[in-house]
């Protein structure tokens, strides 16, 4: 269960900054930046440290090579649904979702990671601290 609250906590966030409906920050951002200036500077600092929470604790757990191992996994996943005629990518809105669909799954493992290792390892996980 904590996985999928992570994942889908990632899915909202990412969703909610870019998404090819109009109901997105960036859209909104554009449509009224002279109007609204202060609320989506405000907004879009929100955004920024909350994907900086997912992106910093991801690195930190898996890596940016575990990052990189988990998309092309999900790249070949696709590549086989395309191959087999399951999944089209002539639709750019649909490779968008499936884009914030792989970000978000990358982000709720990586923010899970280290609740698995220690479940399947039994050891502790530490940060280190530089004093």
């Amino acid at each position: 269960m904590g996985f999928l609250l992570r994942w889908i906590g990632a899915f909202i966030l990412l969703a909610a900054i870019f998404n090819p409906t109009s109901w997105n920050y960036v859209t909104w951002a554009r449509a009224t930046w002279g109007n609204q200036t202060p609320l989506i500077v405000f907004l879009g600092l929100v955004l920024a440290v909350v994907a900086m929470v997912y992106l910093v604790a991801t690195l930190r757990s898996i890596g940016i090579l575990g990052a990189i191992i988990i998309a092309a996994i999900f790249a070949a996943g696709l590549w086989v649904l395309t191959d087999w005629g399951l999944l089209g990518l002539q639709n750019s809105a649909l490779n968008i979702w499936l884009g914030i669909l792989v970000l978000s799954l990358i982000l709720g493992i990586g923010m899970s990671w280290s609740i698995l290792r220690q479940r399947l390892s039994g050891q502790q996980t530490t940060d280190e601290v530089d004093g």
